[in-house]
């Protein structure tokens, strides 16, 4: 459920990291929460994002969420197959779900992110609080 090759951000987007590149999608349990996607906002590629703010929004039959940004960093890519299918991040959130592709900006910031295992356990804290 929770992918070990991924690091995980506890606004619950994940990341892959290729180089000095960082795939960006949201978790498993952040698509679950949200209910069936309906619409997802596109990023301006070749803008900057700072860690810790929004990176897009996200609609579905419940709400509108905000997607949180893990890393800092240069928007190269959106996943525009998303535009007419956004139900792909319900369908596969580890794979062809993923949102956007940032150039880092700073690679220490890795450091701030969870692997899987303590995912998980964030999330069993976190579920138990709610």
């Amino acid at each position: 459920m929770y992918p070990d090759d991924v690091k995980y951000h506890k606004e619950h987007a994940w990341v892959k990291i290729s180089g000095n590149k960082a795939t960006i999608g949201i978790t498993f349990y952040a698509q679950e929460s949200l209910g069936d996607i309906v619409y997802v906002d596109a990023p301006e590629v070749e803008s900057t994002v700072e860690a810790g703010t929004e990176l897009t929004q996200i609609e579905s039959t419940k709400a509108t969420s905000s997607v949180i940004c893990p890393l800092s960093g240069t928007i190269l890519e959106f996943n525009e197959d998303l535009i007419d299918s956004p139900e792909i991040i319900n369908e596969d959130p580890y794979g062809k779900g993923w949102i956007a592709v940032i150039e880092l900006e700073d690679k220490s910031e890795l450091t701030t992110l969870m692997d899987a295992d303590e995912y998980e356990k964030y999330l069993e804290e976190e579920v138990k609080l709610k």
